[in-house]
This record gives structure tokens, sequence and C-alpha cells, in this order.
């Protein structure tokens, strides 16, 4: 029988990112996403149905005519959704760049990591072997409140960050900062002794919340469940990043 290649979920292709990793990005954002995260925005994407389906070999050609654009420090960023729900078809599109010398990024915010399955386990460390740099969007230390925030446990997300660090894979962390929601001193705290037990971290980035994406809860007809947030203030940025530390990882 002949061998099939894995088909990905495409929800949408930016052919110039530049806050997505290092330099000039072409970013693939895959569909579907089990978190729910309360300030998402992106919510359009966490359905694993719809999106453009597309095969790795396809959808490298089209991304490798960019390559002009990337020089020396860019490359290709996969984001979502959720990456690491469509496995299978990034591990053959990422060991496609990696082939042509393009740096390869992850972003992700680590659900679908399944520590304790030694097949999973082998396929990750497979995409590991061909991804440059992990994004990791830490989004609560603490367990209880990562599940208020998103639905789902941290465990194995914390697990996965872990792994990465052990592999000897350079790793970002992000933490989107939220008044009133994700800014807790002693969360933020917790959060940078973890953080400093990572052997790879180059880079730490708080994210101001926004509310860029609110328009795309109205037009799907789900209820906002943060209607009172705001954006933290250039203090309470600057505050995250003295707890967090960042000055110690300029990436």
């Amino acid at each position: 029988m002949p061998h099939c290649d894995p088909v990905g979920l495409v929800h949408s292709l930016e052919s110039f990112g530049s806050v997505d990793g290092p330099g000039v990005r072409f970013v693939v954002f895959l569909q579907g996403c089990a978190l729910r995260c309360k300030y998402c925005h992106n919510p359009e994407t966490w359905s694993a149905e719809g999106g453009t389906e597309w095969s790795p070999e396809k959808l490298f050609q089209h991304v490798w005519r960019y390559r002009n654009y990337w020089g020396k420090k860019g490359g290709i960023t996969v984001s979502g959704g959720e990456p690491l729900r469509q496995m299978d078809f990034l591990i053959k599109f990422f060991q496609l760049a990696r082939a042509k010398g393009v740096h390869t990024a992850l972003d992700t915010a680590g659900q679908p990591f399944q520590p304790d399955d030694p097949a999973y386990l082998a396929a990750f460390d497979t995409l590991m072997a061909s991804t440059s740099l992990v994004i990791l969007d830490l989004k609560e230390i603490d367990p209880e409140k990562h599940r208020q925030l998103t639905g789902r446990d941290n465990a194995n997300i914390l697990a996965m960050a872990r792994h990465i660090s052990d592999l000897g894979v350079p790793l970002w962390i992000r933490h989107v900062l939220v008044p009133g929601l994700t800014d807790n001193e002693e969360g933020l705290r917790r959060t940078a002794d973890f953080i400093r037990s990572l052997k790879t971290v180059q880079r730490v980035e708080v994210l101001p919340y926004h509310t860029l994406g609110l328009f795309k809860w109205q037009k799907l007809g789900i209820s906002y469940p943060l209607p009172d947030a705001v954006p933290p203030t250039a203090e309470q940025v600057r505050r995250a990043e003295e707890l967090l530390e960042v000055a110690k990882y300029p990436g």
C-alpha cells in the first residue's frame, strides 16, 4: 500500500510575523485547541474541525518561497490553536524545514503533552530533534488557578517544560498578564522559581492582556468571561517583569 503523509488542518498563514520568534517568521496557525483560556484572542481556532487541509510537502513548498525575507535570524513558526494536537503533521513539516537549514519554532501551551505514554514521548522527541526553539506560554503556575483559567490541569505542561530542558532544546517562556487574574505576586515568584529550574531558557516575556480578540467571541456568539478586564498599566508590566526576572534572560 502507498504511504500516506499526514494531513494538517491549517487555520491561517501569516507571511511576515515579527513577534513569533527571532527575526522575520512565516507563521502557520494550526486548527484545534482543548484549552478554553478566559482571555483567548483566537477562539475561532478551538474547534478541531474546519481549517484548510495541507500536506507537509505542499505547505513547505508554499512557505519556502518566502525564505529571502527571513535573513539569518528568521524562519518558520507553527502556532495555533495548539500545534501539538497535530504532531505527526508537525514532525514531517519541521523535518522538511530543517533539511533546508530553516530555523523552526514551536509556539505551544503544552496541553497535549503525555509524559507517561512512551509512544507519545518517542514521537515528541522526534519532533524536538527538528525543533530549533520552543516558545511556551505558561499561563498559571498554581494547578487550581490554571484549571479555573483554562479548564485543564497544568502538571503535564510543567512536565513538558522540564523534558524540553532536559533535551537541551532552547526555550522562550511567555506569560500573559491580566490584572486581577494572572498578576498575583506570589504566583509570579513561583513561576520565576520554576523557570530558574530549567536549563535552556533564553528569554522570558510578559505579554500585556488586550481586548483585540473580543469581537471574535461576539462573532461566534460566545459569552466573554472577562467583561471587566482591562490591560495592565506600564507599572504593572514592569513589576511582573521584575518578579519573573526577565532581565536575566536577554534572549
